[in-house]
């Protein structure tokens, strides 16, 4: 059947249809729109509509923000999305909306072995809840109970709890952020934008300021890209320093989240930022974080690590749940 799925985010929304039969998925037509250019998805989604003709028989979206009530509200946009009125003003069939760490969860049965890069291949057929964490515009969590059959995605809120320094440059990072934000949450940190205020507080901590360069380079794209370019090509030391600590505090909280939902099946990093790191994920900080737990550490070490590299994870993803739904409305 065909289905318009959509990935709701911050900086991007992503809307295609596909075929599926419930397992997997094939894209038919997608397209990639600036969020923060538009003023709702029911503009976007007309946008689609008018430039590609399908017939569909179900819509479903992901979106980065909580869902309540039925209404879904974007973290980082300020957009709330009435799913009942949208259909009904676009004329379309019935929508459904998930969390887009959801959306990933469901998606995370789609993908190959091309899809996904092995940090820590745990404990040899491993079974148990598995949980998802993903760094990009925001920070998203969410986990996957295991009910003795199958894996039961379901969403969470966990990137907005307080952040635990546990180390003396970690607290002064805490008490900078702090004169800005109260409280300090998780996706202060750990996020696109996290990057970019722990490189701040770095030039604060280390009273240095960024070449002339950098801070051009900064103004004209994405900060965090090009902190973490400069990182990875060596041409800036405060930018090496602030992905390294990014890199360890984004593998204290995937294990805390883990722990914390005893992801014994299975942990994965999902998210934009992750590929494009991929090489420093490597390189042993994130998994020490990671299994750094006080008196859990085996644990930790039986719990399969593994990367999303597939940026369409969450749009599968979508499309799978609202098969699901149409066969358990």
């Amino acid at each position: 059947m065909k289905i318009l799925a959509g990935d709701i985010g911050g900086t991007k929304t992503t809307l295609a249809v596909v075929e599926t039969d419930g397992q997997t998925v094939e894209q038919l037509v997608a397209h990639t729109y600036p969020s923060q250019q538009h003023t709702s998805l029911q503009e976007i989604v007309r946008l689609f509509l008018d430039t590609y003709s399908f017939d569909f028989m179900a819509c479903s979206f992901g979106l980065a923000g909580p869902i309540h009530d039925g209404i879904g509200t974007l973290t980082n946009l300020p957009w709330k999305i009435d799913p009942v009125q949208m259909a009904e003003d676009l004329g379309i069939p019935g929508i459904w909306l998930l969390n887009d760490l959801e959306a990933n969860a469901w998606g995370i049965q789609t993908l190959g072995e091309q899809d996904l890069c092995v940090l820590n291949p745990g404990k040899e057929n491993a079974q148990g809840n598995r949980s998802i964490i993903s760094a990009g515009t925001g920070l998203g969590e969410a986990g996957l109970f295991w009910d003795g059959e199958r894996h039961q995605p379901f969403a969470s809120e966990g990137g907005h709890s307080n952040f635990s320094p546990t180390s003396d440059i970690e607290i002064a990072l805490l008490q900078y952020l702090q004169q800005r934000h109260q409280p300090v949450s998780w996706e202060r940190i750990v996020s696109g934008a996290g990057l970019s205020n722990i490189h701040e507080f770095l030039c604060h901590y280390h009273n240095q300021e960024s070449p002339p360069w950098l801070h051009e380079a900064m103004q004209q794209g994405d900060p965090a890209a090009v902190i973490s370019r400069a990182a990875i090509e060596k041409t800036c030391l405060l930018c090496t320093e602030a992905l390294a600590l990014f890199v360890r505090l984004y593998g204290v909280e995937a294990g805390n989240h883990a722990l914390k939902i005893m992801a014994t099946g299975g942990v994965y990093i999902g998210g934009g930022i992750a590929p494009k790191i991929l090489e420093q994920l490597q390189q042993g900080s994130f998994l020490r974080a990671f299994f750094a737990k006080d008196g859990m550490e085996s644990l930790m070490h039986d719990m399969p690590v593994t990367v999303i590299l597939n940026e369409d994870t969450a749009l599968y993803g979508a499309a799978l749940y609202a098969v699901s739904r149409m066969k358990n409305p």
